[in-house]
């Protein structure tokens, strides 16, 4: 049985960045996983902070087209976690509980939500085990 995964923004972010190497290849095989499973989750959060970056931030910004194939065809089957006012409540109580910035905050209720018993990323303590979330840094 497959666990059910939450990938970070980063994840994303180093998957079409082709200057991040072997990090590259690591948030790949994680998407294909993710996607070939469908064990792996996003929330809006993640789809939004990645098009912000990768429309406006990469050295050769995606194109509207390839943002659209992007989104239909990674994001549309990872996601599962919408905005919602227990969310934010949620993620309140965990910023308060853990310290966590508040955007943290959010990815870490998302998870939690969603079910999830890991989450990739390279932005919170690796190992670090919140309301039953593992968090994991694959790129260590």
């Amino acid at each position: 049985m497959s666990v059910r995964a939450f990938l970070d923004t980063n994840i994303f972010v180093y998957a079409v960045d082709q200057g991040a190497g072997k990090k590259q290849t690591i948030a790949d095989a994680l998407i294909a996983r993710a996607i070939d499973r469908r064990d792996g989750v996003v929330s809006c959060q993640v789809v939004q902070e990645f098009l912000n970056v990768a429309l406006g931030k990469f050295k050769v910004p995606l194109t509207a087209e390839q943002a659209r194939l992007y989104v239909s065809s990674v994001f549309r089957p990872l996601l599962a976690v919408q905005p919602s006012l227990g969310l934010f409540s949620d993620a309140i109580d965990i910023r308060s509980r853990h310290k966590l910035s508040w955007y943290d905050s959010l990815i870490v209720a998302a998870a939690v939500e969603a079910g999830c018993s890991v989450l990739y990323t390279e932005d919170l303590s690796h190992g670090m085990k919140i309301n039953g979330v593992q968090i994991e840094n694959p790129f260590l």
